[in-house]
């Protein structure tokens, strides 16, 4: 897929992300998730930080450890974030980095980077809608590249390790999208 259309799939991904976590009130951040090992509030802090990390990268400052600091954060600072990642990555030069990223020891070109966030955005901003009981729609033009990106993050005793991105895939046989996304990245379709 071309950096550009990937790019403009990763900006609708994440402003969708802004517009279901703006529905976050502070009552809502002690609430459970999908990602089992984090509340609401845990799992904004870390989308939050990752946007700045990511943006950090897209800079060439990825080795920068504060970047990827995990901090308490709402609605307000993740829409912060948002920006700050949506800028960093619409940079004229950013098709031609490579990001380094920490989290997986290793630099990697602009295409493959971006896929990674795009995806986790989209398995993210599922999360928040879950978590506050709401329902969240991938569009059409979205689903298509986002399960191939999906179906190309590797499976394995790797998916097992503590703090691993995904969990184990688990089996999905609706042909819908963002059902396989979500069972082939470790989440159930159907958590409530």
């Amino acid at each position: 897929m071309h950096i550009n259309h990937l790019l403009a799939l990763h900006r609708e991904v994440v402003l969708t992300s802004v517009e279901i976590v703006s529905r976050v009130s502070g009552d809502d951040l002690g609430r459970r998730t999908p990602c089992a090992e984090w509340t609401l509030a845990g799992l904004l802090a870390h989308m939050t930080a990752q946007h700045h990390g990511f943006a950090a990268a897209a800079r060439g400052r990825g080795g920068e450890l504060a970047a990827w600091e995990v901090r308490p954060a709402g609605p307000v600072e993740y829409a912060e974030a948002a920006e700050d990642v949506l800028a960093a990555f619409a940079e004229p030069e950013v098709s031609q980095r490579e990001f380094e990223l920490p989290e997986f020891r290793a630099s990697f070109p602009a295409v493959q980077a971006v896929g990674f966030h795009l995806i986790d955005y989209v398995v993210h901003g599922w999360d928040v809608a879950r978590s506050l009981g709401l329902g969240y729609h991938l569009a059409a033009e979205v689903a298509g590249p986002a399960l191939r990106i999906a179906l190309a993050v590797p499976d394995g005793d790797g998916r097992l390790q503590p703090g691993a991105p995904f969990k184990p895939a688990l089996e999905e046989h609706d042909s819908d999208p963002l059902r396989r996304i979500l069972a082939t990245l470790g989440r159930s379709p159907d958590w409530s």
